[in-house]
């Protein structure tokens, strides 16, 4: 039995799009069949039918309504499938046979644009990547704004790796030849898509981007491989999105040699974007910052976190207009009312670019162009170069303004195939069309008034319904009187429907009327629709504009709420602030912030950090990375003052965890970062390094911290600024022995058995990590914490036993550039002894020190 040409049509698109879920579109749902239907009912949690297709058996079959559509596209999305739509082309009312469709569009995670599928404030990215001998190239795009980059970085799994968390993308692709590495060699956040080598041919390549970028733009040469990502990425929208693109017309090419690079593990730990524990914006670094009135500037500043810059006179041109609203805040506060009503621009004309918009995006677009005139206005006395260069880039757009204004009905439907979307007056032939099909109604009640006169019923009454269309309805007790050229339409419950020769002329009239008003309508908003995304280079340069006005009062805004200052960078090396806070804690707690100095200078570009477990030592460090990194945005910094050198990198290391993915252990992957760490660091890097060797043995891991300072130190290995927090007291004695490491500590108050913390940073390292207090404090048992003291004392008598008998068998030399683990030992009893504070202490605590003190002089 043969398939109905309905699902012979369907299994011919089904063919072409086997990696797909195809949505078939039947009238007024999406339907799937056969394994599609099997697979999506199960995702979607929705009814499994069947349908007679010609087959011995019927076809299973599922739906859904297609104006509810894209909450369950999202759904199949976010489960890792790409969906086709194949779209009716044609009216099924106008059509004979077989009703036209065709797929218009495959949508991907990559390639979504529908607002309600999307975060307004962040990029969605569809990143492509290129393999040429020693180099990567990547491009990546966001299609619903239009935004196209692309990048190089050399091949190693540290550069691609921290490109890919740069971009973060929802989708990412790559040539079938280049596969093995990338799958093999670099961590990929999301599975890939495998395209044809074809696809990534250098020929087509440059054709494409001559093609849609701007004449003379960009010199395709100088992009090297990024060309091939680019033309990868440019064929895999051709197949997916079948559209020309227009919004995507210019390319930023992005230099990893002018920017701060930050590595996955520091964008991680310093929580710039998502904090840790929720993965949530609040507690982020962007949680705090984030002041912008618009969405594009939300995704704009979450740019400048993630990309600071490397160059002095591009963050000094930045902070000139930070510095010009912080000081004005009448002009700051203008500046967030004008750009309150702004909407979503970007977005809006890559609808327009889909030719997906309605009248109601268009409204949105009319009322945030409306107040580009204002905002230029307001910074028409502008001082510095960089509001003075976006005021003069926003374009008033007062044409298209009064276009819109003109032409789209002020409360229009949600479709545009419907009428009710075009302004009376804006066009003669659709205001003809229009008194012809409106004109009928007083014609109607004269008919109606007639026909109660002619027949005697006085509740009779002419309606109408989309279904039958217009009736006359009579009562039942009023039917038997009705003259015979009623002809019966509908029978009801307590009425009878009728119609006549003359109200069925008269229905063909009127219905052609308003069909053809609608159809107008329709056309009407087409052209208009054309004209604006012929004009889409203007609308993004004003976007553009605006965007960046939106981050610079943001972060001036920011600064003049929180006390924060203008930081001086410099391309020296040493880092100064005063007085420094960390932005987030300070911006959660309900306490006041403790603040601290920082100077990291050749003479202590190693700071050696000691001090109990929640002192605040990694809040310490973090705060001091962030003030570097907020300087290179081109903020102002939470600190009385502050000097920044201009850094390359910011490197951190702070806790870790097991990785059971890879089999590797907590140990393992703190060695792993931190070879990547001395791999990639150089004299102008910011090292943050917390508890190193912490994850194996006590000697093995003071073993290698030991060895990591001297390594990081050394002015002839690496001599980077560093922040090394450690419980691995026996390190403070290296002030002194390496030159440029000093020591530090988190100041903290014993009162009893209890440790106060001061949260104070402090010359000098600490004695003791008072875990025992900590874990009093915690809530521990109490006769768990009284035998904790007592083990403690017996180990570190017998630790001291040990440590000076190896000491004193060992009579092995070190060389003159390392020093000696334990050759302090014979003389830090006579340390300790010197040290004690009697007036400080309860006679309780005098007692159990002078019970440790003789335990030791025994062993000694």
């Amino acid at each position: 039995m043969p398939l109905s040409p309905m699902m012979r049509h369907y299994m011919t698109v089904k063919e072409q799009h086997k990696d797909c879920i195809l949505l078939y579109r039947l009238g007024d749902f999406y339907e799937m069949f056969f394994d599609d239907a099997l697979l999506a009912s199960k995702v979607l949690d929705i009814t499994l039918t069947s349908r007679d297709c010609g087959l011995p058996e019927r076809a299973p079959m599922c739906g859904v309504p297609f104006h509810s559509v894209n909450g369950y596209i999202q759904r199949l999305i976010e489960g890792g499938y790409h969906v086709a739509i194949c779209e009716q082309l044609s009216d099924p009312s106008q059509s004979k046979g077989l009703v036209e469709r065709e797929v218009v569009r495959i949508i991907t995670p990559g390639t979504v644009i529908e607002n309600d599928m999307l975060e307004d404030r962040r990029n969605n990215f569809l990143l492509s990547l290129y393999l040429a001998e020693n180099r990567v190239g990547l491009a990546y795009v966001d299609v619903s704004t239009g935004d196209l980059s692309c990048a190089l970085c050399e091949k190693s799994r540290r550069a691609v790796e921290e490109e890919i968390s740069r971009i973060r993308p929802s989708e990412i692709i790559f040539c079938a030849s280049d596969a093995p590495y990338f799958a093999a060699e670099i961590a990929l956040p999301v599975p890939p898509v495998v395209r044809p080598d074809e696809d990534f041919d250098r020929k087509k390549a440059l054709s494409a981007i001559r093609r849609r970028l701007t004449a003379g733009e960009i010199k395709p040469a100088a992009l090297s491989a990024s060309a091939e990502a680019a033309g990868g990425l440019f064929a895999y929208l051709d197949l997916t999105q079948k559209n020309a693109l227009s919004h995507i017309n210019s390319l930023k090419v992005y230099t990893r040699e002018e920017h701060l690079q930050l590595d996955p593990a520091a964008r991680r730990n310093l929580e710039l974007t998502e904090n840790l524990q929720t993965r949530r914006k609040r507690g982020s670094l962007l949680g705090l910052m984030d002041r912008t009135v618009t969405s594009m500037g939300g995704r704009e500043l979450r740019h400048w976190i993630e990309e600071p810059l490397g160059e002095i006179a591009g963050i000094q041109r930045r902070q000139d207009g930070v510095e010009e609203l912080f000081r004005d805040y009448i002009l700051l506060q203008a500046i967030r009312e004008e750009l309150s009503p702004i909407l979503d621009i970007e977005r809006l004309i890559g609808k327009i670019a889909y030719q997906a918009v309605n009248a109601r995006d268009l409204l949105a677009l009319k009322a945030s162009i409306a107040q580009l005139p204002r905002l230029k206005t307001l910074l028409q006395n502008a001082n510095c170069e960089i509001l003075r260069g976006r005021m003069e880039q926003i374009d008033g757009m007062r044409d298209l303004h009064d276009l819109l204004e003109r032409s789209i009905a002020t409360e229009p439907p949600l479709t545009i195939r419907e009428g009710g979307i075009i302004r009376d007056g804006y066009d003669a032939e659709l205001d003809e069309t229009r008194a012809q099909a409106g004109g009928g109604k007083d014609w109607l009640l004269k008919l109606e008034e007639a026909e109660r006169q002619s027949t005697g019923i006085k509740s009779l009454k002419i309606g109408y319904n989309r279904v039958f269309g217009y009736f006359i309805e009579v009562t039942k007790a009023n039917s038997a009187t009705v003259p015979y050229r009623y002809v019966r339409k509908q029978t009801l419950a307590n009425a009878e429907r009728y119609t006549t020769e003359e109200l069925q002329k008269y229905e063909e009239n009127i219905l052609s009327a308003q069909d053809r008003s609608v159809k107008r309508e329709y056309a009407l908003f087409c052209e208009i629709r054309d004209r604006l995304a012929a004009q889409i280079p203007r609308f993004q340069q004003s976007a553009d504009a605006v965007k960046t006005i939106d981050v610079l009062q943001s972060l001036a805004l920011l600064a003049a709420e929180n006390g924060y200052a203008r930081p001086e960078m410099h391309p020296g090396f040493a880092l100064e602030i005063i007085a420094g806070r960390h932005p987030v804690v300070e911006g959660l707690s309900k306490e006041p912030f403790v603040p601290n100095d920082t100077l990291m200078d050749d003479e202590g570009r190693l700071l050696i950090i000691t001090g109990p477990n929640m002192a605040g030592k990694s809040t310490y460090m973090r705060q001091v990375a962030l003030i570097a990194l907020m300087a290179h945005m081109g903020s102002f910094v939470p600190a009385q003052g502050a000097k920044i050198p201009l850094l390359d990198r910011i490197f951190t290391r702070v806790g870790a965890s097991d990785d059971l993915s890879t089999g590797q252990s907590t140990f393992m992957v703190e060695m792993n970062e931190m070879a990547q760490i001395l791999a990639g660091a150089t004299r102008r890097s910011l090292l943050v390094l917390d508890e190193i060797g912490r994850g194996t043995s006590t000697f093995d891991g003071l073993s290698i911290a030991w060895a990591a300072v001297e390594h990081i130190a050394s002015q002839s290995q690496l001599g980077a600024k560093t922040l090394f927090a450690t419980h691995y007291h026996e390190l403070s004695e290296l002030e002194g022995r390496l030159p440029g490491v000093i020591n530090y500590s988190i100041a903290v108050r014993e009162h009893g058995e209890e440790v106060i913390f001061l949260r104070k940073i402090q010359r000098g390292g600490a004695d003791h990590s008072f875990g025992v207090q900590v874990a009093s404090m915690a809530g521990l048992p109490q006769s768990l914490v009284a035998r904790a003291r007592e083990i403690m004392a017996k180990l570190e008598v017998n630790d001291m036993a040990q440590q000076i008998s190896q000491n004193i068998l060992s009579g092995k030399k070190k060389p003159e550039s390392q020093v000696g683990l334990l050759e302090y030992s014979a003389l830090s009893f006579a340390k300790e002894l010197a040290e004690i504070d009697v007036n400080a202490m309860t006679p309780v605590q005098a007692l159990n020190v002078l019970y440790t003190l003789r335990e030791k002089a025994r062993a000694l």
